[in-house]
């Protein structure tokens, strides 16, 4: 059900921007401007599926952030979130990992941290539901083996 707009109008708008396709850049006028390129290539450039992994690493900690802060804690956590582009059925998909590390906070309290900042973080939200992505609470972070290149 859609949220009413009259109720909670919109406190920040932004638009992005991509005119050429994906061997172009994207850009917000004023601000961000990125060369962007397949990841199926060498070119340099930014891809969507690192759009994505930022949006969601950068909301869901700033949200974490905001409850530390409420709960009079230090900002200490950490989102990486880990971006895969596959094939599917109709074409391709994503799959979206974020892991969240919380040093020197127990566990239970963390996971409740967890919890709270995806039903609060509107990229979370806005993905939730989705069986491609999930929110994992680590003691570590896992390494990221790059994936070689198939034709």
């Amino acid at each position: 059900m859609p949220i009413d707009r009259e109720k909670f109008p919109p406190l920040y708008r932004t638009v992005a921007i991509n005119d050429d396709g994906l061997e172009s850049h994207s850009y917000v006028p004023g601000g961000l401007d990125a060369p962007t390129s397949s990841p199926l290539n060498d070119r340099p450039g930014a891809n969507p599926e690192q759009f994505v992994g930022l949006a969601l690493s950068t909301c869901l900690n700033a949200t974490l952030e905001a409850i530390e802060q409420r709960q009079g804690l230090p900002h200490t956590a950490q989102v990486h979130t880990i971006v895969e582009f596959a094939r599917d059925y109709r074409g391709f998909q994503f799959y979206v990992t974020a892991q969240v590390r919380i040093p020197h906070v127990d566990r239970d309290t963390a996971t409740a941290m967890v919890d709270l900042a995806e039903r609060r973080c509107p990229v979370a939200k806005l993905l939730s539901g989705n069986a491609n992505v999930t929110v994992e609470l680590v003691d570590d972070f896992s390494p990221v083996e790059p994936v070689e290149r198939q034709n």
